[in-house]
């Protein structure tokens, strides 16, 4: 075997919870650490070490994100009150995506991986849909609250002088519930400007969807942004590449991409990017076919798996039951940061390892060896049916024998 590629700057590697952590770790075992001499910060974001923090390892690993410039990100929990009782937490901790991603801004990017054998469930799609989800505020940033007692909720701002701004939300003669979003003209911005850059190129055409007819101030502030940005940085880019830029409701976007053959970037709000990403990812095949980046403003990347813990392949796990995991995603966050690093390092050996390595995973899947999310829906049929440790095997061997 040759020489293990060296690096010269660390990684921000970020450890998760459940299913995806074990892999995470045969990943690196069996497909990273045999070619590579890997630098690492590592930063472990399990659930039982975000309790014993208060949280504060999440915050530090996203300023080690600012401080070394590419970050790799195992999938983790995001507790609800089941979650708190399991684990025995204080609270319900917040979403470390959230808080990483309100500390980096910028934009997350999520593409499929496409396979000749897995045949998208929209049959019209041919090309892949990019989706560009604002990284920043909505639901992810929130206040809420039970309401108990009758009363009287509103939406109060109080200006550096003092001066307020009322508005009632609502009176409540019953029980019901409160929620507070918010969001930053310069976060939107650079959202905007994240998505053009992007669809430029990629040369792709680039779509925009929000509810503006409904949330006339919200969401039509974000349209206002987009069009501003377009017509004064972009347009004459856009026609010269030969692309288009498309604003649409978000119901009319849904409707549009069912029938559309693919091949855009579509910008979405945040949360609205979390869901229809989920979409996308499971029509292209699974949820775990798919990359995603966070891409800030200042030129930080923090490359992440785009799906959850898979909680009841752990359970399975747990009680020595054998699993058929699909550990692309994870695969994908380390090429795609260890690629990047190459990029900025300057190590051409680190980039070539990524290409190849992203090359072995789909040459096993086209060659018939997938896990169960897979075998379900391959044409021609799956040649094997591998567990989650199998698979991974199988894409090491397809390394070793074919591109290393």
């Amino acid at each position: 075997m040759k020489d293990k590629i060296m690096m010269k700057t660390p990684l921000v590697e970020i450890d998760g919870d459940e299913m995806t952590r074990i892999l995470w770790e045969k990943v690196k075992e069996k497909l990273i650490h045999p070619y590579i001499d890997l630098k690492v910060e590592y930063y472990d974001l399990g659930l039982a070490k975000r309790e014993e923090t208060n949280d504060a390892i999440t915050v530090e690993s996203a300023h080690a994100i600012k401080k070394y410039g590419v970050g790799v990100k195992c999938a983790t929990i995001t507790p609800n009150a089941q979650r708190v009782e399991e684990y025995s937490l204080k609270k319900m901790w917040p979403s470390p995506n959230g808080t990483i991603r309100a500390i980096l801004d910028g934009t997350v990017f999520r593409k499929p991986i496409l396979v000749e054998n897995i045949k998208p469930s929209v049959v019209s799609w041919k090309k892949p849909i990019v989706i560009g989800r604002h990284a920043y505020g909505d639901v992810y940033k929130n206040q809420e609250y039970h309401i108990t007692t009758k009363g009287k909720a509103e939406l109060v701002f109080t200006q550096e002088d003092g001066k307020e701004i009322r508005h009632t939300i609502a009176v409540f003669k019953e029980p019901g519930v409160i929620q507070g979003i918010h969001n930053l003209e310069s976060s939107i911005e650079s959202f905007a400007k994240a998505c053009f850059l992007y669809a430029l190129s990629e040369k792709l055409d680039m779509w925009f969807s929000t509810k503006d007819t409904i949330s006339k101030i919200y969401d039509h502030r974000f349209k206002d942004i987009f069009a501003s940005i377009y017509k004064k940085d972009f347009e004459a880019k856009f026609q010269e590449a030969g692309i288009s830029y498309f604003y649409t409701l978000i119901d009319d976007a849904v409707a549009r991409v069912m029938k559309s053959n693919g091949g855009f970037l579509w910008a979405c709000k945040n949360y609205d990017g979390d869901v229809m990403s989920d979409m996308i990812a499971s029509a292209f095949g699974s949820l775990a076919m798919m990359t995603s980046v966070l891409v800030s403003p200042e030129g930080h990347f923090e490359y992440e798996a785009a799906h959850g813990t898979v909680q009841q392949h752990y359970y399975k796990h747990l009680k020595g039951e054998k699993t058929s995991t699909n550990s692309m995603a994870l695969l994908f966050a380390w090429t795609g940061a260890l690629r990047k690093r190459g990029e900025l390092d300057n190590i051409p050996d680190l980039i070539h390892y990524a290409d190849k390595m992203e090359r072995a995973s789909i040459l096993t899947i086209e060659s018939g060896k997938m896990t169960a999310d897979l075998a379900r829906l391959a044409e021609p049929k799956a040649s094997v049916v591998l567990n989650s440790e199998e698979f991974i095997d199988a894409i090491a061997e397809t390394y070793s024998k074919k591109l290393s």
